[in-house]
């Protein structure tokens, strides 16, 4: 078994995020136990698995049941990279939330660019658990109560509400993170947006780590917009990026 001492400060806040039901994964038998009690001490419906083989069988067959996905990495039989792979083959919007161990930022970006929304680093609190939930439930709950507006982005058309970008009758249907990154700067347009402020309003704190989940997103990003030359996302050193789409709007 592995270390279990990961957690801190166990003693949970009250959540403000509405009752959500989670698909959580994690070996770790006492670390998924004081998670698991603590999240439903909060109002959320956690349904645990202890190994990655369990958890796939889960996500194939009921992977539409649930709001949000909180994997670990190291996994026995399967490990969280491969079933965030299998979560993002049937469904595109579903957050997923890795949680590692390891400190190493190539295995974060590799957690982000297979489709994970964000990461949290062992040890953790359940106060920053609940707030990352929080996050992406709310944005949820938002795009779900928003009337639809599309905006228009050079020769492409992005609704936010539906996840989808489209240009030429082709569709690519983004992640909830990639969507609200796209929505930021389709709101900015030709404006220099800081780092600081993309982080704030799209992550929710303003961290380095978190900075390079953003280029990893940018980049993203960039290569669905680039069937339109007139599209550009710039890199301003030391401050943050331009959408440039050579409009005012």
């Amino acid at each position: 078994m592995k270390n279990s001492n990961y957690l801190k400060g166990a003693t949970a806040t009250q959540s403000k995020s509405m009752k959500a039901s989670i698909l959580y994964v994690e070996d770790d038998e006492t670390l998924s136990f004081v998670t698991k009690d603590n999240l439903e001490i909060q109002g959320f419906d956690i349904s645990h698995f202890p190994d990655g083989l369990t958890a796939k069988n889960e996500i194939v067959k009921n992977i539409s049941a649930y709001d949000l996905c909180i994997l670990d990495v190291m996994l026995p039989e399967i490990d969280g990279f491969a079933l965030a792979e299998l979560i993002r083959e049937r469904n595109t919007q579903i957050p997923i939330l890795f949680l590692t161990a390891k400190s190493l930022k190539d295995d974060r970006i590799h957690g982000l660019k297979i489709g994970a929304d964000d990461y949290i680093t062992k040890p953790f609190s359940i106060e920053e658990l609940i707030l990352k939930i929080d996050i992406f439930l709310k944005r949820s709950q938002v795009n779900n109560n928003n009337s639809v507006k599309i905006y228009e982005l050079g020769a492409y058309q992005f609704n936010y509400k539906n996840l989808s970008l489209k240009i030429e009758g082709e569709e690519k249907i983004l992640t909830q993170k990639e969507a609200d990154l796209l929505k930021l700067i389709a709101e900015h347009q030709n404006q220099v947006l800081k780092r600081s402020f993309i982080l704030e309003n799209v992550w929710g704190e303003d961290d380095y780590f978190l900075g390079r989940s953003l280029d990893v997103f940018i980049s993203r990003l960039r290569k669905y917009l680039s069937k339109d030359p007139s599209l550009k996302i710039k890199n301003i050193h030391g401050v943050g990026f331009n959408f440039e789409t050579g409009s005012n709007n």
